[in-house]
């Protein structure tokens, strides 16, 4: 495997960026390019099926992220169900599950996820600091390839949700903020996995699961 300083000399795998109207594309791109990937951004289904893997990124809020995505949401299941890699990253790891709190603390309906992984998103404790921000160490709780080399380690985060999933194999990876929340998750399958943290933003630890991810998507 190439090191976080050395980026590997060819290109490993094709990845599609997900361009649904929110993420910072730009940061994620070039960590996935430093990672070995040949990356193309779009909002066409047809290259999300041509792709070695597919990165479903996101800021901002649920129901945003949902409603602008939801012209995608049939293409994005089938690529979950054709076993390529699907990753979301902060609020597109929060669209992976079924609902969200969010907006219903505002008298607003709830509005569905993917439902890629079954749970639910769910606000910080009343009276923690939101949104959590800044520097916080993962512990890996079971084996994925996303996580190799990472237990330990420490990436930056910046979300006020953090997801609860049904069953509790979904958790990879956890992080300790007044309370221990999935900073990991992952479908059974395997192929579906998203990262609340911002890899792009997590120095060589973020280059370290891009490149898992690239890893991933080659031997797909």
């Amino acid at each position: 495997m190439s090191t976080a300083s050395s980026p590997p000399e060819e290109t490993l795998a094709s990845v599609v960026i997900v361009d649904y109207g929110l993420g910072n594309l730009r940061s994620v791109t070039r960590g996935l390019e430093r990672a070995g990937a040949d990356v193309e951004i779009t909002d066409d289904p047809a290259a999300f099926h041509d792709a070695d893997g597919v990165v479903l990124p996101g800021v901002g809020a649920f129901r945003e992220g949902v409603e602008n995505a939801d012209p995608l949401r049939e293409d994005l299941l089938e690529v979950a169900e054709s076993g390529t890699p699907l990753f979301g990253i902060c609020l597109g790891m929060q669209m992976l599950l079924t609902t969200s709190e969010e907006g219903e603390t505002d008298g607003e309906s709830a509005v569905q996820g993917l439902d890629l992984i079954s749970g639910t998103n769910v606000r910080f404790a009343e009276g923690q600091k939101v949104p959590h921000m800044g520097w916080n160490e993962l512990e890996v709780e079971r084996e994925h390839p996303l996580v190799e080399g990472i237990d330990g380690q420490y990436a930056y985060f910046v979300h006020s949700y953090y997801a609860a999933p049904d069953d509790e194999n979904a958790v990879v990876a956890t992080t300790d903020y007044e309370r221990e929340f999935p900073s990991i998750v992952a479908n059974e399958a395997g192929n579906v996995f998203g990262t609340q943290f911002h890899p792009e933003k997590s120095g060589e630890t973020g280059l370290r699961i891009l490149q898992n991810f690239v890893e991933i998507c080659a031997e797909e």
